[in-house]
């Protein structure tokens, strides 16, 4: 059997609406609203979605550093808490994260082996002659050179600065990695190298990794398994491949029509999304993506859809139910793949 090493249940994070400084709640932003999924150790699970679905509050809920609204992070079998985790130091030696911009997530005014070797020290894992070993090791193991130790971040590039902070991210021995937009703001070229670059660290290491991207052509060549966010809501689960070869949702079906691959046309008017994402008004009880599906009835707009198994997928839509596909197949059409080609 699989071993867990991470499980979310039920997961929400609700943050209060106010207009001014001092006035009065009015309604809830829902920013993660009862997400559940597990990952098993030695394996990723790729989080996509545009930017305002969740994303980053979901890993900032892992790390702690904000309190959940409701439900539960159980790592290793163990709920994650600070009543649980009193000693915050060995929690992050166990989980770490790499951000989005390398360069402001740096300290510009030490050199890299003095940032290295501060963490190492902090968390007694070596110092001295032994610590400058064991920094130069971890530089070759990133795909930089030793005699780097000495430098600052603004003497490397974009791809080298997170080189760095992957190299930051492994010295603490880490068992779990959140890998947060780790890629989005760098060269594509660049991109697949990083990308690489993980999976061999994973390989080595036995690393799990969550790894979060508002694109899935990034998530497509790491991702064991898939979950798509939409408003703070898991709408689509599933393996890598069935993601890729039979998306359900049309959420997902959208955004791997953005998706620019050799042989596919990108058509524009069939698969575009319309309209920016917006959170819905608090009494709403339809889906969060009626106002921007292009293959919604009626019943989308007063019922809210939950998260269902289909052939393998778990999809939070009524088109993929059994009993409406009938009804709204001969209007709207099958939902699947050969729409985003």
């Amino acid at each position: 059997m699989p071993e867990i090493i991470l499980e979310v249940q039920n997961l929400k994070k609700f943050f209060p609406k106010k207009k001014g400084l001092f006035s009065k709640t009015k309604g809830m932003l829902k920013a993660v609203d009862g997400v559940n999924f597990k990952i098993e150790a030695g394996r990723t699970l790729g989080l996509v979605g545009e930017s305002g679905c969740g994303k980053s509050t979901l890993a900032r809920l892992i790390l702690l550093l904000l309190e959940p609204t409701e439900g539960k992070i159980i790592y290793r079998g163990k709920e994650l808490s600070k009543d649980n985790f009193p000693d915050f130091k060995l929690l992050r030696k166990k989980i770490q994260i790499i951000f989005q911009d390398p360069y402001s997530s740096l300290n510009p005014q030490i050199s890299v082996g003095k940032m290295l070797s501060e963490i190492l020290k902090y968390h007694n894992i070596s110092e001295g002659d032994a610590s400058k070993k064991r920094i130069s090791e971890l530089l070759e193991k990133v795909g930089l050179k030793k005699e780097d130790i000495n430098k600052y971040p603004h003497e490397f590039s974009g791809g080298q600065r997170q080189r760095i902070c992957i190299a930051r991210a492994l010295s603490v021995e880490p068992e779990f990695i959140i890998c947060d937009e780790p890629v989005s703001a760098l060269d594509v070229s660049i991109q697949a190298q990083i990308i690489n670059l993980l999976i061999d660290l994973q390989r080595d290491y036995n690393l799990t990794y969550l790894f979060i991207s508002h694109d899935l052509s990034v998530v497509k060549h790491i991702s064991d398994n898939i979950c798509i966010m939409y408003l703070g809501k898991i709408v689509e689960m599933a393996d890598s491949k069935s993601i890729f070869d039979s998306p359900k949702h049309p959420y997902t079906i959208s955004l791997l029509s953005s998706v620019l691959e050799p042989g596919r046309k990108k058509d524009k008017k069939k698969n575009s999304i319309k309209g920016d994402i917006t959170f819905p008004a608090d009494d709403f009880k339809g889906c969060d993506f009626f106002p921007r599906c292009k293959q919604s009835f009626g019943d989308c707009e007063v019922s809210e859809p939950q998260l269902d198994s289909n052939d393998g997928h778990l999809v939070r839509c009524l088109l993929c139910k059994e009993s409406y596909q009938e009804k709204n197949n001969s209007i709207k059409g099958d939902v699947n793949i050969k729409n985003a080609k």
